[in-house]
Parts: C-alpha cells; sequence; structure tokens
C-alpha cells in the first residue's frame, strides 16, 4: 500500500482544458467530506486518487465501514476506458474490493456477489479467474452447487481467439468443477445405506461427471494432488483397483511430471493398503525428502532385510534425518541409530563405516547435537534421549572433545 499511485498507474496528470472539453468535471462525489474541495480541473482520475488514499487510510485502521463507503465512490474506475490515460490496474481494485468485503462486519453474500459479477464484467482477461474465485467464497459458505453452477458458466465462456493462458485457465476451471462433482458425489454417497435407487444413480452420475475432467488431468504436466485423490477415491469405492494403480503410478512416476513427494506418498501408501511391494517408492521418497516421516517406515525396511549394506543404507538413512532440526530430539530415531550402530559393529570395517558416512558431518554434526547446552537440555527435559545420545557421541565424532553429558 506504500504507493497506489503507481501500483494503480493512474495518470494525475489533467488540466483545467482536459475537464473543459468534456463539458462538465468528472470528480466522484466523496461519501462523507473528509477531503477539502478540488478545483474541477483536477478531473476524474485524481478524484479517485484522492479516494483511494482515503481507503487505504481507513484499512489501516481497520476502519471497514468508512473504506466501503469510499470504494462504492471509486466503483467508477472499473468502466474507465479514457484514451488518454493509461487504465487502472484493476486487479488491485478487485483485490481492494475483495478484503473489504472480507472484514466488514456486515457483509452479506449478496454484497458478494454483486462485486464478483461486477468485476468479471469490468475486462475479459481475467474473467475466468474471478469466476474461480467466486466459486471458491461459495464453497467456502457450503453452496456447493451455486459455485458449480458458476464454474459451469465459466468454462463455456470464450472471448476471441484462444490464448494459451486461456486454455491453462479454462483447464482449471474443468478441474475444480470436477472437484466439486466430486464433493456432490460424497454427500450423496453418504446417504446410500438405504439402497436407494435413485440415490444409487445420482451418484454413479456424478461419479461420471467428475472422472471424465479428472482422468483427463494426467494428461497434462503439474500438481494435481487434491483431484488426483479424489478421483482415487471414486475408483475404489467402485473397487476399479486397477484403474486406481495406474492412475496413482502414472502420477507418481511419469517423467513428464514435475517431481512430487506427495505422489509418492500416495502411491506408497496405496501399495501398503493393498501389501504391494513399497521399497521403489520409499527410494524415490528418500531422494526427494529425506526428512519425511515415512523415512522411519524405511528405516524398519532396511533393517528387516539383515544385509550388510541395508544396515550400512539404514545408517546413512538416520543420519540424514538427523541432520534436520525438527528430528533432533526424536527418541526413537536415536534408538534406531542406536540399533545400527549394535549391528554394524559386528562387522570388522565398523569403523571405516561410520567414519566414511561421517567425513561429510564432522565439521558441524557435533553442534547440532551434542554441545553442552545439549547436555543440560536433554537431562532436564528428556533423560532417556540423554543417555541414548551419549552412548553414540564418542563414536559418531571420535576426534572431537564433547561436553555432552548432564550437570
Amino acid at each position: 500500500m506504500d504507493d497506489w499511485t503507481a501500483d494503480l498507474e493512474v495518470d494525475v496528470i489533467c488540466s483545467d482544458d482536459d475537464s473543459t472539453r468534456r463539458g462538465k468535471s468528472l470528480k466522484l462525489p466523496l461519501v462523507k467530506p473528509v477531503c477539502a474541495k478540488r478545483k474541477s480541473g483536477y478531473g476524474f482520475h485524481q478524484s479517485c486518487r484522492m479516494c483511494l488514499e482515503k481507503i487505504r487510510e481507513a484499512m489501516l485502521h481497520h476502519r471497514w465501514q468508512e473504506a466501503a463507503e469510499y470504494m462504492a465512490c471509486c466503483s467508477q474506475i472499473l468502466e474507465c476506458k479514457s484514451e488518454y490515460r493509461v487504465p487502472p490496474n484493476k486487479v488491485l481494485i478487485r483485490r481492494i474490493s475483495t478484503e473489504i468485503l472480507h472484514h466488514h462486519p456486515n457483509t452479506t453474500m449478496e454484497d458478494y456477489n454483486v462485486v464478483y459479477e461486477r468485476m468479471k464484467h469490468s475486462g475479459f482477461k481475467h474473467y475466468l479467474m474471478i469466476s474461480l474465485e467466486h466459486a471458491f467464497h461459495l464453497m467456502l459458505h457450503g453452496k456447493i452447487k451455486d459455485a458449480k453452477q458458476k464454474l459451469c458458466d465459466a468454462e463455456g465462456w470464450k472471448y476471441g481467439k484462444e490464448s494459451a493462458i486461456q486454455i491453462q485457465n479454462t483447464r482449471l476451471i474443468q478441474a475444480y468443477r470436477s472437484l466439486l462433482d466430486y464433493i456432490i458425489w460424497c454427500d450423496t454417497k453418504s446417504s446410500l445405506s438405504n439402497k436407494d435407487y435413485f440415490d444409487m444413480q445420482n451418484a454413479l452420475n456424478s461419479f461420471r461427471k467428475a472422472s471424465v475432467n479428472l482422468k483427463e488431468i494426467l494428461k497434462h504436466p503439474g500438481v494435481w494432488d487434491p483431484f488426483i485423490l479424489s478421483y482415487v477415491d471414486m475408483l475404489e469405492f467402485y473397487q476399479d483397483h486397477d484403474e486406481a494403480l495406474k492412475v496413482l503410478t502414472d502420477y507418481a512416476l511419469d517423467e513428464n511430471f514435475p517431481p512430487n513427494p506427495n505422489a509418492q506418498v500416495y502411491l506408497y501408501r496405496y501399495l501398503k493398503q493393498h501389501d504391494a511391494p513399497q521399497k521403489k517408492q520409499m527410494k524415490n521418497l528418500h531422494s526427494l525428502v529425506p526428512s519425511h516421516e515415512l523415512m522411519l517406515d524405511y528405516i524398519s525396511y532396511l533393517l528387516q532385510a539383515e544385509k550388510k549394506a541395508s544396515a550400512q543404507k539404514a545408517l546413512a538413512v538416520i543420519l540424514e534425518m538427523l541432520d534436520f532440526a525438527c528430528w533432533r530430539t526424536n527418541l526413537d530415531l536415536w534408538r534406531s541409530l542406536q540399533g545400527v550402530i549394535q549391528k554394524l559393529q559386528m562387522e570388522d570395517n565398523f569403523e571405516s563405516i561410520v567414519r566414511e558416512t561421517m567425513a561429510s558431518r564432522k565439521d558441524w554434526w557435533y553442534a547440532l547435537h551434542f554441545t553442552s547446552f545439549h547436555g543440560r537440555k536433554d537431562s532436564k527435559e528428556n533423560p532417556e534421549l540423554l543417555e541414548v545420545k551419549a552412548s553414540l557421541a564418542k563414536i559418531l565424532c571420535p576426534d572431537r572433545e564433547l561436553k555432552y553429558a548432564a550437570e
């Protein structure tokens, strides 16, 4: 809000001659006599600028009623088509309007609808995104069918030659419309206990409507998490497990899609639910997010393998997790590390394995885990953790004189 003049691109060079050429002053009437009267020559843009300054001041002090009254005066900005001046930033006007609506204590749903409809028709460039934002607001207030209708209207909207951004926004509209079909399907499904034929048909129709566009999503690389989960949920309900597995596999492993840890997690959990091998998904997830909580499952899997290479891999995975502060005081993880160390101590080259794994950490790991401060804190908050860590300190940092102990 520091420089609204720049953001709104308002041309403030208005002359008396410019005003008289139009026959009368276009100065907006102010709701309250807060601003001093200006000469008519200041014109429409100068009046808008004054009004916007008052709106900024009112918003900064949370005077939402005052801000709303001034914004009503500035609504003519949306219709500004002066050939002599740069048009104002209508996106910013939209954001200011919705911000006032969100905070005003007496805002009604009708107020939102009026503002959004006016914004949609103030310019074609942002019609689709405003429609989507309007649908979001309706969804937040439980108006699912109304939100779907808004998206259906936007889905059929066309203007001139279809641009790349318009195609992308239309695809997003279709995806969210299908998500609303999924929500309607969930509501219908919850009433299927009475085996009512019409409810079953309504649920099936909602599934078919939603699945058409949700299935299309996989043809367009991107991050589509909520849409994929919705589609898989419906497929599982109708026991189409092969299609559900194919959808999740394509989403997680298709190289055309951006790296997505969530996709690996969804596939892993589905495979685990159906007792299928999950090692590949664990490896993929580890490469993307080595601090993920599912790495605890990966460690358990590696330790169950009872192979020397698996124990070394488990050591590396645990240490990578402990590189992150969020795992620093996790007792279960330190106990896993203690178990792996005890297992590796039976190997002849145990010391070289640990030294090689800790080589990149030797200059900073002790400061992360084994200072006197950590010793005092762990002694007070978690004595068990202190005991486990103390047994590992000299093994992991043999070249350091550590002061990690209870005081």
